[in-house]
């Protein structure tokens, strides 16, 4: 969705590894969101009080929406989320 592209990246906070969270915005459009709805990004909750009201409403419904129709990650049968993923290859 952004390869070779110009983007803007919106954040004002940082997780514990020093890595900024925010949004991916190109032409105006969350990529973030976008990803979401597609079924190719999972919603990482734990971090869901950096975001906006409006933000938080409009990513639990994108992938709400991504699980109900099976779309990208959720045609999985179980898909794994990827923390859980690297916990267990530790």
């Amino acid at each position: 969705m952004i390869a070779g592209k110009q983007v803007l990246i919106e954040s004002n906070t940082q997780d514990r590894y020093g890595r900024d969270l925010g949004k991916v915005i190109l032409d105006g459009q969350d990529i973030n969101l976008e990803q979401i709805k597609s079924g190719m990004a999972w919603w990482y909750r734990y971090y869901k009080k950096q975001q906006s009201q409006a933000d938080q409403i409009a990513y639990e419904e994108a992938e709400d929406h991504a699980k109900v129709n099976r779309l990208g990650l959720w045609a999985e049968e179980n898909p794994i989320e990827p923390w859980q993923w690297r916990r267990i290859k530790r």
